[in-house]
């Protein structure tokens, strides 16, 4: 179902992480600047909530004992209604490998501790802004055997319904809302991931082939030494 609009006064964020005092600090930064926010101390209760609640946006810590962050953003990715919801994960592992491992768990973008109030605030509006972006314009792509539903998250071939995770239908979705239209592996990084998250050009390749995989090789052309486009599916 679309997502309401995401404004500041309007945006309800669920903080998950087991330190009270982080929680305590998010909060107060984020209410200062507009936003609603509800707590959750550990992984289970915040996988609870945000199916109560459907916040606009969740911030999760990874490092939690339980269920850590990256099982439940996983979690909240394989469940309808909330699958589509935003995710900034927030940790104290301040390496590569942690990163990469919550942005391929599902997590819109990265943010290590201790962060400042000031980019925090500003990562999340990036991420609304993001997320209204991607509900604004047309919700159904229609070709003569490939259909992509933005409203239910689902791509149907030749009527089978196919299961995508949110980037890789973001990306599908970017591409074929501009069939033949070639994208840099750059803009497809701007518009996907954003410029505040550090995402390797790879990551592009990496989504691109799970698709083809899942949908067939020729929708979507290698554009030799620039980047990918998307190729109007004919019958006959």
């Amino acid at each position: 179902m679309p997502a309401r609009p995401h404004n500041t006064a309007l945006a309800t964020i669920l903080l998950i992480d087991d330190e009270p005092d982080i929680l305590e600090l998010l909060k107060y930064n984020l209410n200062k600047a507009g936003y609603a926010t509800q707590l959750a101390f550990n992984g289970a209760e915040g996988l609870e909530k945000t199916r109560k609640i459907k916040p606009d946006l969740v911030i999760l810590d990874i490092m939690m004992p339980g269920l850590d962050g990256v099982f439940v953003c996983k979690a909240i990715r394989a469940e309808e209604p909330i699958a589509h919801t935003p995710i900034i994960m927030l940790t104290a592992k301040m390496n590569e490998e942690s990163e990469v491992l919550g942005l391929e768990a599902g997590a819109d973008d990265y943010l290590t501790k201790p962060v400042s109030p000031r980019l925090l605030v500003s990562r999340v509006q990036a991420v609304l802004r993001r997320t209204q972006k991607l509900v604004d314009g047309p919700q159904v792509l229609q070709f003569p055997d490939i259909e992509i539903n933005r409203e239910e998250y689902v791509v149907r071939l030749q009527g089978k319904p196919i299961k995508l995770p949110k980037k890789e239908f973001e990306l599908l979705f970017l591409l074929a809302s501009h069939p033949g239209t070639v994208f840099t592996r750059d803009e497809l990084l701007e518009e996907i991931w954003g410029s505040d998250v550090y995402v390797v050009v790879r990551t592009v390749d990496v989504h691109v082939r799970k698709i083809r995989r899942k949908i067939g090789e020729t929708r979507i052309e290698t554009v030799k030494g620039v980047g990918y486009k998307f190729i109007t599916p004919t019958i006959g």
